[in-house]
């Protein structure tokens, strides 16, 4: 997989599906705070499957797998 999720990007996803996973551990907020292990796993990873359909990558023009992903 090519990374194609920035800094930023990944900064963000990572800490909006922690919020929203310990909002539903602690049933503050329903079953759909559980929802928030996609954009921590994306942001843990990397990657995201609908950048490529969208025709998005917030990791900028110079990402390879080579500087991106390390």
């Amino acid at each position: 997989m090519k990374c194609n999720v920035g800094g930023i990007d990944r900064i963000l996803r990572i800490s909006v599906g922690i919020v929203l996973v310990v909002l539903a551990a602690n049933d503050i907020v329903g079953w759909w705070g559980w929802l928030g292990l996609i954009p921590l796993a994306t942001g843990i990873f990397r990657f995201c499957p609908a950048y490529p359909l969208l025709g998005i990558n917030s990791c900028g023009a110079s990402c390879d797998k080579d500087s991106c992903c390390k």
